[in-house]
């Protein structure tokens, strides 16, 4: 059956949005969850040239005339939490990890086009240590999709308790790297842009209400750099930017970038000042 897709005129504000994840913090999924058969579709989203700016230059994409192959994502983030806050919504949003992001561009989009954006769910799955579920996202304009996306979401807790088999982790120091330094208030600048303000990206203490022992960085602001720094490197032609989001990386602080082509595309990682904990895996691959 497909999905009933809600049609909005203007993105729901972020605020509002948020002071509902509070009073649904409590929200419990029973023994059977389901998602809701359901979708948003905002379309004729005409971008703001400042807010373009100001994302480049909290992620470091150039001004090159087209958007950032991440920036998409962040018109998608005020659908995802209607949906995420729907009373048929089996979790909490509060609480939620964003444990991979894919995306794939079709082509560059130029940074006057009209984009027409519809998100909605994916497949809902009981693992190990509780749920996952993927939110998807198309991007058209002019009737060509022209990017997607799939963000898969973890909530812990109901869990089957049987893990899968995993490949070993990559325990080979990384030598040959970038270092960034990443400040202390780069989430509060990627919160005031992207919308995302929770409070585990703020500041120590707001950080320290949730179980953390100071603020972490966006894990779609990782991305973001990582794919800045690979800027002159992303083909023109169809391609696919797959991540995982590892441990989470307390700022401020100090991690390397490193990157390695392959036959079929290029294979990336940040990681910690050590040269070894992971904070995000990457593979960047032509698309058929």
């Amino acid at each position: 059956m497909s999905a009933a897709i809600e049609e909005l005129r203007n993105a729901p504000a972020m605020l509002p949005l948020f002071a509902k994840a509070l009073l649904r913090a409590n929200v419990k999924p029973g023994n059977n969850p389901v998602l809701p058969n359901a979708g948003i579709r905002l379309r004729d989203v005409v971008l703001d040239p400042k807010h373009l700016r100001t994302y480049r230059n909290v992620c470091g994409f150039p001004a090159d005339g087209m958007l950032p192959v991440t920036y998409p994502h962040l018109h998608a983030h005020p659908l995802f939490m209607s949906l995420l806050l729907r009373s048929d919504f089996p979790f909490a949003a509060m609480g939620l990890v964003h444990v991979r992001n894919r995306i794939t561009q079709f082509r560059p989009i130029a940074e006057r086009e009209q984009l027409d954006i519809e998100c909605g769910f994916g497949e809902l799955v009981r693992v190990a240590k509780g749920y996952e579920f993927s939110m998807l996202t198309s991007v058209s304009t002019g009737g060509e999709l022209v990017w997607e996306s799939e963000s898969t979401m973890f909530r812990r807790g109901g869990g089957t308790g049987v893990e899968e088999p995993r490949s070993a982790p990559n325990t080979t120091p990384v030598t040959d790297a970038e270092v960034w330094q990443v400040p202390g208030d780069i989430g509060r600048r990627y919160g005031a842009v992207s919308g995302d303000r929770n409070p585990i990206h703020l500041y120590p203490l707001s950080a320290k209400l949730f179980g953390f022992k100071r603020q972490i960085a966006h894990g779609m602001w990782t991305k973001a750099r990582s794919l800045a720094a690979l800027h002159e490197q992303l083909p023109v032609q169809p391609f696919t930017v797959d991540v995982q989001f590892k441990l989470p990386v307390f700022i401020p602080a100090k991690v390397k970038f490193a990157h390695t082509a392959v036959a079929d595309g290029i294979d990336f990682r940040l990681v910690a000042q050590d040269g070894i904990k992971p904070h995000l895996t990457g593979t960047l691959r032509h698309a058929d």
